[in-house]
């Protein structure tokens, strides 16, 4: 039997389950060689996406990085005497979309701590200097002054409600939030979300349902390597795949690697090993074989371009002048380079808008209308993107 007939068994398999369980794809990564499953997902790839890779040129807004929560593994949260406290006013704002638009990126993304003024009196006087009452209602504004210098807000703020969402939803193309993991073991003590309420699995997966009752474009994923196991890797992206299923709203998923970093409680966990990790974005492909799937390239920065063969379609967000501020140790790749590497390796590169193309449907008129525009200033998109 030739490997692309074992490729189509593999599916055929997984399509033949009335109801796709963790246990019966750890079943098929037991009986298939790993090879198998990279080509498998590489294939599906092709034959949903062609080869064609997208990323979306942005810049970073670090809002506010105080944060109510704290999570084992993170370096973003500041506390109010660090040095790399963040908290931009409105004049900071307008300048950074003014350069973003300077140098054609069509993304700001959003970023902040998750509801700061509940924890924070700092977070609270800073934002009632600035005239608003809450987190949300700031970013709402924020949104509304880069959307008028001709860049497009992704807000990325954590639990937001469904009326907050609804708000952003006027100037927001797309808004994401990870998942991160449905396991609730990874709250429990001693565990990376221990002290980090708002990763509560059923909370977060409950905003993926209000956006999907919104008919939000919403990009979400998982991080690998925090001390899962591939079980609960499956069982989150099947959580994703239901939701989507229902709603039609998850445009992307991002496969995050963890990484530690120093003066954390996980500074001494390791990096997922590759296979481990390769085989998560694998599965994810034959899970959800129309997914938009990416993995952040700075983070695999000595070989991202070998995910192409294993079932990726996009890069998510490069900046050319702000940092990850996430993960500032890891800069982005420069745009040129990673347009070679997918050359190279027989893919075409695109840059896209925040929301996707089979996504700009859900987007509200007036949105899709300044897409347009700029899409034919730029040459960014091809018409799809906005009928």
């Amino acid at each position: 039997m030739s490997e692309l007939q074992f490729d189509f068994e593999i599916i055929h398999k997984i399509n033949e389950l009335k109801e796709i369980k963790k246990e019966g794809i750890l079943q098929l990564l037991k009986e298939v060689p790993k090879e198998t499953i990279f080509d498998t997902a590489s294939n599906l790839r092709n034959e949903r996406k062609g080869k064609r890779i997208s990323f979306s040129k942005k810049a970073f807004f670090n809002i506010i990085n105080l944060c109510r929560d704290t999570c084992s593994y993170c370096t973003y949260k500041a506390e109010p005497n660090d040095a790399k406290l963040s908290m931009m006013n409105l004049e900071t704002v307008k300048g950074l979309s003014k350069l973003a638009k300077k140098y054609n990126c069509t993304e700001a993304l959003f970023v902040t701590g998750e509801r700061p003024e509940q924890k924070y009196s700092e977070a609270k006087r800073w934002l009632k200097n600035e005239g608003f009452s809450s987190t949300a209602e700031y970013l709402i504004h924020c949104s509304e002054i880069v959307l008028n210098e001709g860049v497009f807000p992704h807000t990325n703020a954590g639990n937001l409600t469904k009326s907050e969402m609804k708000e952003l939803q006027k100037s927001n193309v797309s808004m994401g939030i990870m998942l991160e993991n449905s396991s609730t073991r990874l709250r429990e003590k001693g565990m990376p979300h221990e002290d980090a309420p708002s990763k509560e699995p059923k909370v977060r997966l409950n905003v993926l349902r209000n956006a999907g009752e919104l008919k939000i474009p919403m990009t979400t994923g998982i991080l690998v390597g925090i001390g899962e196991s591939m079980e609960e890797c499956i069982q989150s992206i099947l959580d994703i795949k239901q939701i989507h299923e229902k709603y039609g709203n998850i445009q992307e998923i991002i496969l995050q690697n963890f990484h530690p970093k120093p003066e954390t409680l996980m500074s001494n966990h390791n990096t997922p090993k590759e296979d481990y990790f390769k085989t998560v974005v694998a599965l994810c492909r034959i899970l959800m074989p129309g997914a938009n799937i990416q993995i952040p390239p700075n983070l695999s920065p000595n070989n991202y371009h070998e995910f192409l063969t294993i079932g990726i379609n996009d890069w998510g967000g490069i900046s050319p002048i702000t940092s990850d501020y996430v993960n500032p140790e890891f800069s982005w790749p420069n745009i040129q380079n990673v347009e070679k590497k997918c050359n190279d390796l027989g893919f075409s590169f695109k840059a896209r808008f925040p929301a996707y193309p089979e996504f700009i449907p859900l987007v509200n008129n007036e949105l899709k209308q300044r897409i347009s525009l700029i899409a034919d200033e730029e040459n960014y998109v091809e018409e799809s993107y906005w009928k």
